[in-house]
């Protein structure tokens, strides 16, 4: 760890209880692993698997749950030291269940709310927010209160520098309508540089869900990079001067709810290193294709050979 992180990411963190039998469902599941979760977490983790420094600002439960996550976040190389012990809440756990290509329902236990949206203002250091080459934020994270306070005080300490990531990840169980998640993040979306989502959530964020009327209301939002994930139609990615579009990597998907965030923390290290665009989003497609083919999230996120020996391959 550097002492300035490269990348600071605020939200979710909790643990993924994910079954061990596929096509079943929980109340018949019998045995269990269990993985270090959330978003925010996930492209953290992901993101120091290429060599990143990287730090979460989040909350975690009094209680074992939460000291396994402190824990694991160190092996994997995240700094933990802005993620805080609430002496209220608990832990949250999520389950899920596996029903390849595409059908993997989640279950969040975050009543009465979870630690991470326990986040307030006098936690986050603004001097470490305005240093990091990259801030990622989540949807979520403008939710409930005190987080949403302290996000926008990240923002407005940040003042639009270096790169300020907005991952749209709208979760319905989180917001009373799709409508209260699009009147929080009307202000946010002009104080961010790049915007990341699946056409769903761009159809929260600016209601578009076709991939390039979608990317040119984020880009008229203040936006520089759209980034639009579409699917098996793969990925657009555009700026007021550029265009690229990667098809889907194909693999035999085994579990698809962390491709999405190994495709952040890959997005995170393309940026970091200057890459072009079309070869950071087509790295960042193929991390995010390595992820699904594998059960867990955070300890699926793939090193560089890895993706770039599917790279070369492609």
């Amino acid at each position: 760890m550097s002492g300035t992180p490269e990348l600071l990411a605020i939200g979710r963190l909790g643990v993924d209880l994910y079954p061990l039998d596929d096509g079943v469902r929980l109340e018949d599941v019998s045995t269990f692993g269990k993985y270090l979760g959330g978003t925010a977490a996930n492209v953290a983790v992901a993101a120091a698997r290429y060599g990143r420094d990287v730090e979460l600002v989040s909350r975690v439960g009094d209680d074992p749950f939460g000291r396994f996550l402190v824990r694991e976040l160190r092996r994997l190389g995240v700094d933990p030291r802005q993620v805080v012990v609430d002496p209220l809440l608990k832990t949250p756990l999520t389950f899920c269940e596996i029903f390849p290509p595409d059908d993997f329902p989640l279950y969040f236990y975050r009543e009465p709310k979870a630690p991470d949206l326990n986040v307030d203002v006098a936690q986050v250091e603004l001097e470490g927010v305005r240093s990091a080459r990259i801030l990622w934020m989540t949807t979520t994270g403008f939710s409930a209160e005190p987080s949403r306070s302290a996000h926008h005080a990240a923002l407005a300490a940040r003042g639009r520098g270096g790169h300020t990531v907005l991952d749209l990840d709208y979760r319905p169980m989180f917001w009373q309508s799709p409508a209260a998640a699009a009147e929080q993040l009307a202000s946010v979306l002009e104080q961010v540089t790049v915007a990341v989502g699946n056409r769903e959530e761009c159809l929260v964020a600016v209601g578009e869900s076709d991939p390039l009327r979608a990317a040119d209301a984020l880009l008229e939002r203040g936006v520089e990079l759209a980034v639009v994930k579409q699917g098996p139609r793969g990925v657009l990615a555009k700026t007021r001067d550029e265009v690229v579009e990667v098809p889907v990597h194909h693999v035999d998907v085994v579990n698809g709810l962390g491709a999405g965030d190994a495709f952040g923390g890959a997005l995170c290290h393309g940026i970091l290193s200057g890459w072009s665009l079309h070869r950071t989003i087509s790295f960042a497609n193929v991390a995010g294709a390595i992820v699904a083919s594998r059960r867990e999230c955070s300890t699926a996120m793939p090193v560089a050979a890895e993706v770039d020996a599917l790279l070369q391959g492609a």
